[in-house]
């Protein structure tokens, strides 16, 4: 591999983790309503496990409720049973076409709790931004062994994957410390 292969493969697949990062910062609830919640829901329809997203259209029209609109309103029965089986804490309420859910405001406990789950998720992200830092890093080792690279274009590599490295932890970083901050706000 070249150099520019090397660093090109190391940003994408860092990038690849603070992508996996956001999305799972967007499903942790904050004291508002966000479509969000509910994106990574599967819905048991047509026999297979099925995203929300692919059946319903989800909307947040108030602060405190999000509205589930299914596209087949014969799937009304299958989200709201999706929706009580998630974990989340949320109480959909089926109105015939569509189903309300009320987002209650988070106790201090609970933001606590959601704050301590934001930090894990962050830290795993840094986790797997460096294990691409270490694979590009090996890869570098080894170009350089095979001849195919001199000691001075792997050790300038080797530097451009630590400043892509502390670039893509404090990404990582920023956005956690953003959605921190939403979750503890009144």
């Amino acid at each position: 591999m070249s150099v520019e292969e090397i660093l090109l493969d190391t940003e994408e697949r860092m990038e690849k983790a603070l992508a996996k990062l956001k999305q799972d910062l967007a499903g942790i609830r904050t004291g508002r309503a966000n479509p969000g919640l509910v994106d990574s829901l599967r819905v048991e329809v047509y026999g297979s496990p099925t995203p929300i997203k692919a059946i319903a259209s989800v909307g947040a029209p108030e602060a405190t409720q999000i509205v589930i609109r299914p596209f087949d309103p014969g799937t009304l029965k299958d989200i709201e049973k999706a929706v009580q089986a998630s974990g989340l804490g949320l109480n959909p309420q089926n109105d015939g076409r569509l189903i309300r859910i009320n987002v209650p405001p988070l106790s201090t406990e609970v933001r606590r709790k959601l704050s301590g789950r934001i930090r894990e998720l962050t830290e795993e992200t840094k986790i797997a931004v460096r294990n691409v830092r270490r694979d590009g890093n090996k890869t570098a080792d080894q170009e350089q062994k095979d001849k195919r690279m001199t000691e001075d274009e792997r050790d300038q590599v080797k530097e451009e994957i630590q400043d892509l490295t502390k670039k893509f932890e404090t990404m990582a970083t920023d956005l956690a410390g953003a959605k921190e901050k939403e979750v503890m706000e009144d």
